[in-house]
């Protein structure tokens, strides 16, 4: 029996609130049965979660990936249940049998979603305000996307446009991260947001008083966007009309993005765990989850219990999805037909393949000249940006210093900003001095589709994007980040601004590809390699490049397979030989194992020089490849790099010795600092001398 319809056009059956109350049951059970979660927020976000996936959003559960598709993002990723058991009812895979295995070894119902191992998880969101900031990034990408296919179109008429969902928590608005990403969508306008801020007051340590007491709508509206707040309904659940007017309002508002704050009682309606910090992240217990089926009116006695007419009923969901998919398909072939050579570039870069020809823009530079890498990087990012308009990004306000303007006619700002160069689909994004925000929108970018991003600041301010380079990994996004100033070399700004351990902490991490470029031409292979595996082999690639300038050797295709034999060993006569003594070098300490090898050379010892810009490439290479750049026979082995020396152990061996630094640098200029802490060519041939009495040679 429907209730009667209002002013929303929202039709609430009887069924529908048992869905809703089947969620709950599902929730507590889920937890129950393995002894661990987090029921109390699933409880509660039920009619919340339920509205959107059966009413409101745009999606296809026969077609999880489908282009036109909302997007939902459910930011407190501990809630996961909130999710999973909408994708159950739905019908997007899930089944029972996943609840019943929550958390368990093997299942597709993990602790926290993940985006990949669980179909209909748009974003694996881990630690608390990754998912909002993802949603920035989700909003940005569609605008882009609209940009390049579709921009002429009224909004909301385009088959580009849709809607960025999101569920946030008093956690998510708490961590630093969404303020900085809360900041950025403000400026830029983004009104394809619609985030729903579950005001609970509760968190692991008790009432939020303990540490929250700012106005959050306050400091939202201040940050430009649309907000709303809700209250309970008179029996303490949501007002579901209520909720529904404010969430369709929010979705119509396209100027400002939308924040919509609703007063909810965790684990509503346990009889004695709702409101309680137990219920966050704790079973409620045998007996609280019996009254609470009592109170729902379900059996006590059954466990997972979800009524036929239930499930049959929310799987409606799959024939209106298609139908929604099919009328997309009729409005995207319309467009088609009037945007011919649009409708061929969305074909190929939904298929993933780049531009005839896009290869042959690249430069190649001119040995025996001097080129600081980062402005080698700028000059390649230009050239593939005039032949590859899907790809885009910019700087965290340090764009002068990384060379990371692809295109300084165009920035991507709305329509009002007063600046010259705006343009809501403009090529450079201004991320603002927000590192984390922009790492984390990156990834959102990267998950929503569609484009190739890259973003760029200091490596040592990798440190702050540095969870969201983590999950970026996790997730194998095609993500690639510009990280200048790369050692000591950049001098003067001295040790705070120095990275020393970033190079080795980075590469300790899983599915993370560092690129640390030897030389101009090193940097344009590296930049062809990484546009090659955005669509071969996803995964997030960190550029290392260089202030200073550094001498340009002869092009190696070899630089693609992460390391390569630069300089042979050479006998007396000049002719190639079987190297007594091999230097390992990247980035800048390059030039320093060329310099070494020189002088070893003339005092008579075989001396090989392998380029190694990239540890995690080379590592992908078979053995034998592996083997014949660096011959397990050959024991005597130098490393030079400036910075802690942790990854080069395993390739030197016992016998080897590692040119590095291994404490904070100084404020001077880089040849002093070169020279003073020891990273010089002197200093590495005594280390070869070393390693080769070591090896008994």
């Amino acid at each position: 029996m429907s209730t009667k319809p209002t002013a929303t056009d929202l039709e609430w059956t009887d069924l529908d609130q048992r869905a809703v109350d089947t969620a709950r049951v599902l929730a507590m059970d889920s937890v129950q049965k393995v002894g661990n979660g987090h029921p109390g927020t699933a409880m509660s976000l039920a009619p919340a979660a339920y509205l959107l996936f059966q009413k409101l959003m745009r999606h296809d559960p026969s077609d999880a990936g489908w282009a036109g598709r909302d997007r939902f993002v459910l930011s407190p990723g501990h809630t996961s249940l909130t999710l999973y058991i909408q994708l159950y009812l739905a019908g997007f895979g899930l089944e029972l049998e996943d609840l019943k295995s929550f958390r368990t070894w093997g299942s597709l119902t993990p602790g926290h979603p993940e985006h990949g191992h669980t179909t209909g998880v748009e974003t694996t969101t881990g630690p608390l305000g990754q998912g909002i900031a993802n949603a920035v990034g989700m909003a940005m990408a569609a605008r882009y996307e609209r940009g390049l296919f579709d921009p002429e179109a009224p909004e909301g008429a385009s088959p580009f446009d849709h809607t960025i969902w999101a569920i946030v928590s008093d956690g998510d608005l708490e961590e630093g991260i969404s303020a900085e990403a809360s900041s950025l969508a403000g400026h830029q306008k983004l009104g394809n947001i619609v985030a729903l801020y579950d005001d609970n007051h509760i968190s692991i340590e008790g009432d939020t008083a303990t540490a929250l007491s700012e106005d959050v709508l306050k400091r939202y509206e201040a940050y430009g966007w649309h907000v709303q707040r809700i209250e309970q309904g008179s029996d303490g659940d949501f007002d579901i009309q209520q909720l529904h007017a404010a969430l369709t309002a929010a979705q119509a508002e396209t100027e400002r993005p939308s924040i919509i704050a609703a007063r909810t009682i965790i684990a509503w309606p346990a009889p004695n765990a709702q409101n309680t910090e137990a219920s966050h992240g704790s079973a409620l217990g045998a007996d609280e989850v019996a009254a609470t089926k009592r109170v729902l009116g379900f059996d006590p006695e059954q466990h997972f219990q979800v009524d036929t007419d239930v499930i049959n009923h929310t799987r409606g969901l799959v024939e209106r999805g298609r139908l929604a998919h099919a009328a997309w398909d009729k409005k995207l072939q319309e467009w088609r037909n009037n945007n011919p050579e649009r409708a061929a570039e969305f074909d190929r870069i939904t298929a993933g393949e780049l531009p005839e020809g896009w290869e042959s823009v690249l430069p190649v530079f001119e040995a025996g000249k001097d080129v600081a890498t980062r402005k080698a990087s700028g000059q390649v990012l230009k050239v593939l940006g005039g032949v590859i308009p899907e790809l885009w990004g910019g700087s965290a306000d340090l764009a002068g210093s990384n060379n990371t303007t692809i295109d300084a006619s165009s920035s991507f700002l709305p329509k009002d900003n007063p600046l010259p160069e705006a343009d809501p689909y403009g090529r450079t994004i201004h991320f603002g001095i927000r590192e984390h925000a922009m790492g984390s929108t990156m990834n959102g970018i990267a998950l929503h589709g569609n484009t190739r991003v890259y973003g760029g600041t200091f490596l040592v301010f990798s440190d702050y994007m540095r969870p969201a380079v983590r999950l970026a990994a996790l997730m194998k996004l095609p993500v690639t980040y510009v990280w200048t100033h790369d050692s000591i070399g950049l001098g003067e700004d001295g040790p705070t601004h120095q990275p020393v351990e970033h190079l080795s902490a980075l590469r300790a991490i899983p599915g993370l590809n560092i690129v640390r470029p030897a030389d101009a031409n090193e940097t344009a292979i590296a930049w062809r390699e990484i546009t090659r595996r955005h669509g071969d082999k996803p995964a997030p690639h960190g550029l290392a490049l260089t202030r200073q300038n550094v001498p340009t050797y002869e092009p190696n295709e070899d630089a693609a397979k992460g390391g390569y034999v630069l300089f042979e060993a050479e006998g007396p006569e000049g002719r190639s030989t079987a190297p007594q003594v091999i230097l390992i070098g990247t980035g800048s300490e390059v030039q320093l194992a060329v310099e070494a090898r020189e002088q070893l050379q003339a005092a008579g010892v075989p001396t090989r020089v392998v380029s190694m810009p990239s540890v995690e490439w080379f590592e992908e290479q078979d053995k034998g490849y592996r083997d014949s750049v660096l011959p397990p026979s050959v024991k005597a082995r130098v490393a030079v790099e400036a910075g802690i020396g942790l990854t080069w152990y395993r390739f030197v061996g016992e016998a080897g010795r590692i040119v590095s630094l291994e404490h904070f640098g100084a404020s001077a200029d880089y040849k002093v600092l070169y020279r003073e802490f020891g990273l010089t060519s002197e200093a590495v041939v005594t280390a070869a001398r070393e390693s080769l009495d070591a090896a008994g040679r």
